[in-house]
């Protein structure tokens, strides 16, 4: 009996463990004052139709719409000096790729 009561108890501290850990994690993707600290700092160059893009845009979650962003499938004029999608140009210095909301934030001092 006490032997069940231990394992009992252990599975009970698991869980809330477990749950502790879970609630206390950061929410997906950049708060609002952080989008909008990179979209001072930096433009993001996308595509239509870029699923690397897409990506990008899912770490922003609903505060992608707070960025500075250029689609070259509609703004071709503004695209001449970008090679590939997506790509940030951030204090003059172009970086290719989906970027880590914690590399943005470093690159901007955001």
């Amino acid at each position: 009996m006490r032997k069940r009561s231990l394992i009992t108890l252990a599975i009970i501290v698991a869980v809330i463990i477990i749950s502790v850990i879970v609630l206390t994690r950061p929410p997906n993707g950049a708060s609002k004052e952080t989008a909008m600290c990179i979209a001072n700092h930096g433009e993001l160059y996308t595509q239509l139709g870029c699923n690397a893009c897409e990506n990008q845009k899912k770490m922003f979650g609903k505060n992608y719409q707070y960025l500075n962003v250029i689609d070259c499938f509609y703004e071709r004029e503004k695209c001449a000096m970008i090679q590939y999608t997506p790509t940030w140009i951030i204090n003059g210095n172009q970086y290719i790729g989906v970027q880590s909301i914690e590399t943005l934030k470093n690159l901007t001092g955001c």
